[in-house]
């Protein structure tokens, strides 16, 4: 049955239009107001709220957690100082990605691990012979994400202290009020932001006093519609969409290394002195001149998509909402891969896909064709392979000293 986050009690009366959609058992709001491009304002021009509750959480503690949680990632958990924050992959013994996540470092033996999936077992299963606790904390820890470029503004105000020195993917506690937070300069936007973590029973609290504190910057709640069209524009995959877990995997080519994800390949460690798992499968994969495909950028020709439109009379027009559909994308007529996710920024002024194909074909500047259809019928429109992210403002990781 699906329930509300803790943040609910708030939440839901600002969804008049009843639009929810569930995440991992809870009711997640798709859209706030009358139209998601409201909320996507916030997260670009001055600063939104999201409930990011649902993801996994877990605590892991003990002796040997740096051990237990070096044996799984694929990054060095040596090189991981208290008050940082990992995003990484973990794999399976064929390398092949299970999930990706966050590994917080909230203390020498203590680390808060997130997940889109459930990893409680994996991890478990791997903790075999060490001194170490692992509990999930999804129900006792809320999340609330306050993204966008007036961001630390509000923080600031909601704290009384300075942020400009947190550094990107760093993390520290504080108080709101009477509210003990850990705060993370992380988020799924590619823009300013940061992480609240709080006690459930104190969510309520945290967020009356976050929207009070940035009502003077325009602060406004935002749903999944919004954090969609971000995400893609920062080059961030979602599982489900642009890559399957491997436990979800009916045939091989639904099962992705971390090489075939653009920056989790980024984040594959082969120096690190500690084994984990999949690491022989993953430098085989290397050693054969890596995987045979790549996650790309796609800037998708806006004259193509008049054509179309003109072909069948009509204006160029295009859904504002982000598409998880895959769509082939071919070459010379032949099909090479496939766009994952696709969306108009409204940032960019672009059509934009986030797609996998062939590596042969992932050069940046390579001319390759999507499927479109209009009127239920299909054609090819001209794409150019461009690097993520495409959207990267400084701001996302600038430090601001006193």
């Amino acid at each position: 049955m699906t329930v509300g986050t803790a943040f609910h009690p708030r939440t839901a009366p600002l969804n008049r239009k009843l639009q929810w959609r569930e995440w991992a058992g809870y009711f997640a709001a798709s859209a706030y107001a009358d139209a998601h491009d409201i909320e996507y304002n916030a997260i670009r021009e001055a600063a939104a709220l999201i409930d990011v509750s649902p993801l996994y959480k877990y605590r892991v503690t003990g002796p040997d957690s740096t051990r237990l949680i070096d044996r799984v990632i694929t990054r060095d958990m040596s090189k991981l100082r208290p008050g940082r924050v990992y995003y990484t992959s973990w794999c399976d013994e064929e390398g092949k990605v299970i999930d990706d996540g966050t590994v917080a470092r909230l203390g020498d033996d203590e680390y808060r691990w997130t997940a889109a999936d459930p990893s409680l077992r994996w991890i478990r299963m791997n903790a075999g012979g060490l001194d170490v606790e692992v509990e999930e904390i999804t129900e006792r820890v809320a999340a609330l994400a306050l993204q966008g470029p007036k961001s630390r503004d509000v923080l600031e105000a909601a704290t009384q202290e300075p942020w400009g020195d947190l550094r990107y993917f760093g993390r520290r506690t504080a108080r709101i009020g009477r509210i003990d937070v850990d705060v993370s300069r992380t988020g799924y936007t590619g823009d300013l932001g940061f992480e609240l973590w709080v006690d459930s029973a104190e969510a309520v609290q945290l967020w009356d006093a976050v929207v009070d504190a940035g009502r003077p910057f325009g602060v406004r709640p935002a749903g999944m519609l919004a954090l969609d069209v971000t995400r893609i524009e920062a080059g961030l995959i979602l599982i489900e969409a642009d890559f399957d877990g491997v436990r979800r995997a009916i045939i091989p080519e639904q099962a992705y290394s971390p090489f075939e994800l653009g920056v989790l390949g980024r984040f594959v460690d082969f120096d690190k002195p500690a084994p984990f798992v999949g690491r022989r499968a993953l430098e085989r994969e290397q050693a054969l001149g890596g995987p045979p495909r790549r996650l790309v950028g796609l800037e998708i020709d806006w004259s193509g998509i008049e054509s179309l439109h003109a072909a069948r009379g009509l204006p160029p027009v295009m859904e504002a909402t982000a598409s998880r559909v895959p769509v082939p994308v071919s070459s010379r007529g032949r099909q090479i891969g496939k766009a994952t996710s696709t969306t108009w920024s409204p940032t960019l002024k672009k059509a934009i896909a986030l797609a996998s194909v062939q590596a042969e074909h992932a050069e940046t500047g390579a001319r390759v064709e999507v499927e479109w259809t209009v009127e239920a019928r299909r054609g090819r429109i001209p794409a150019t392979v461009t690097e993520l992210p495409f959207f990267n403002p400084p701001r996302k990781t600038a430090v601001v000293t006193p």
